[in-house]
């Protein structure tokens, strides 16, 4: 039998052993760290720092009073409350879908959906950088699957030709890709993309995570674009990151939705999220979507800007290479009041440890400075 400190200290040999980061203030861009006190946090995907907004605040602390703490049930026994429905309705009209639907966390939807949608006949084809959960959720599926190099349009044109080939009457294509890669922070070629799952009539899921409430009209992602929206089948994402809040959701028609309510076991066999949540994050919408969020977009690309003149998202990875480098310089930061995360395999791919910095609008122009100043004075000293 495996003994557990053995595999603790093989991680710890090979730069790859984590620990729990212990925080004693709530969530923003200034951190107490237990045993390090307070620092510059450029770790969070609270891209428009509204995780500790007031308003937000006083509209969870009202929700509560009137609903109550929890829901009581899963949404198929009696856990589906009024404003379940409201905030799924309101989210399938704002992505312009047929329906939505919503789940306890980004994760819970990708491995829900995948295996939903995709069995032994069908065929799964991801992007190499897609996240863990679509991973593992395609993994959870018995489809065929096929991973083609990162944004590389020439092997998904191989990829769905042969599964072309080889797919039944019955069968299914689906083509799995994010729109911003949460690790590298660059852009799906999502217009290139929808040309080739058009051609050979696959399906295209987009994993908006870190484009919703970020980029795109309103805030609406990257799928929101000219040119793109309405060629998405299925719209993927998050409300923990920019939308400050938690879960996840589905966008696509209503009989895909339907199909997810009778087959995603992630939804099936779980409690509904609370509805002082739902209601929250239905009125949230209102605000990272209409003219208040894109004020806070602009303040976010203004700070983009400010760190990158290159910056297609809040996203900017500082690639290292050596797992136990990429931890030694993130420590160095810490002492110089920073918080900024080591991402290492299997996170990222072997020997691309990194630094990852995540800005929010909440940033000011000389902390994105003083940050840009400290990591040149570690590349001086690498």
């Amino acid at each position: 039998m495996r003994d557990p400190e053995e595999e603790l200290s093989q991680l710890q040999s090979s730069g790859l052993l984590r620990h729990l980061r212990r925080i004693e203030s709530p969530q923003g861009i200034r951190v107490k760290l237990s045993g390090v006190g307070e620092c510059l946090n450029f770790s969070s995907n609270d891209y428009l720092g509204l995780s500790t907004d007031d308003s937000l605040k006083s509209l969870y602390q009202k929700h509560i009073g009137h609903y109550g703490v929890g829901s009581g049930a899963s949404r198929l026994v009696c856990g589906t409350m009024a404003v379940h429905l409201e905030l799924e309705e309101k989210l399938a009209a704002l992505k312009h879908t047929g329906a939505a639907l919503t789940f306890t966390s980004g994760f819970a939807t990708a491995t829900g959906v995948l295996p939903a949608l995709c069995g032994k006949d069908d065929f799964l084809i991801l992007d190499k950088l897609c996240h863990a959960s679509l991973i593992d959720g395609a993994r959870l599926s018995e489809a065929t699957l096929r991973v083609f190099p990162h944004n590389d349009l020439d092997r998904l044109q191989s990829h769905l030709e042969w599964a072309s080939e080889r797919v039944g009457a019955g069968g299914r294509i689906l083509v799995v890709t994010e729109s911003v890669f949460s690790m590298d922070g660059d852009l799906a070629p999502l217009d290139e993309i929808c040309d080739l799952k058009e051609r050979y009539r696959a399906l295209l899921l987009v994993d908006e995570a870190h484009a919703f409430g970020v980029l795109g009209p309103g805030g609406r992602g990257l799928g929101a674009e000219p040119g793109v929206e309405g060629r998405i089948d299925l719209q993927m994402g998050t409300f923990s990151k920019a939308v400050g809040l938690s879960g996840g959701y589905l966008c696509a028609s209503r009989s895909i939705v339907d199909l997810l309510i009778n087959r995603a076991r992630s939804f099936i066999y779980t409690t509904a999220p609370p509805p002082a949540l739902a209601a929250t994050l239905r009125d949230a919408l209102d605000l990272v979507c209409g003219p208040r969020g894109d004020a806070l977009r602009d303040d976010l690309r203004r700070n983009r800007e400010t760190f990158s003149a290159d910056s297609t998202s809040a996203i900017h990875p500082v690639i290292i290479g050596d797992n136990e480098a990429a931890l030694a310089a993130s420590a160095r930061l810490l002492t110089l009041g920073f918080l900024v995360p080591a991402i290492r395999f299997p996170t990222v791919p072997k020997g691309s440890a990194r630094l990852r910095v995540t800005l929010s609008a909440a940033h000011h122009f000389e902390e994105i400075l003083s940050l840009k100043s400290a990591l040149a004075q570690l590349a001086s000293t690498r």
